[in-house]
């Protein structure tokens, strides 16, 4: 399977779990039966969901600082879920480029979101990528 559907399995996941999943957990373990992932996609699924349940108040922040005149409570939880995603590999998967954490975000968006949502994403992680301060 490709990172792209691996992405797109996590973002779901991180969905279930804004909306009042069971815990994060067994919504990873869920995920683990699935047998279109990999190993390394699973690793990958596990890493990002886990990391962005870790560190979701910086990464709240860093949306509240970016998303210039929005709450948290005004974005949508599918637009919540991809920018917790993205700024999660943006600060700490050096494996995967900005550009492509971006990129990806912005697909997500377009296949689950409003269509102007995909602009709003790109102009929140465009602010963050191009702060030093991130």
């Amino acid at each position: 399977m490709a990172r792209k559907n691996a992405r797109e399995i996590a973002m779901q996941l991180l969905y279930q779990y804004e909306m009042g999943g069971d815990g994060i957990a067994s919504t990873i373990e869920e995920t683990m039966e699935l047998p279109a992932l990999d190993e390394d996609d699973l690793s990958y699924v596990e890493r990002v969901v886990v990391g962005v349940n870790n560190d979701k108040e910086d990464l709240d922040a860093a949306i509240e600082k970016f998303a210039y005149g929005w709450s948290l409570d005004r974005i949508s939880k599918v637009d919540l879920s991809i920018l917790r995603l993205a700024l999660y590999e943006m600060k700490s998967c050096e494996d995967i480029p900005e550009s492509v954490s971006i990129n990806e975000a912005i697909d997500l968006a377009h296949k689950f979101s409003a269509p102007e949502d995909a602009s709003f994403i790109n102009g929140v992680l465009g602010s963050a990528s191009r702060d030093e301060d991130k």
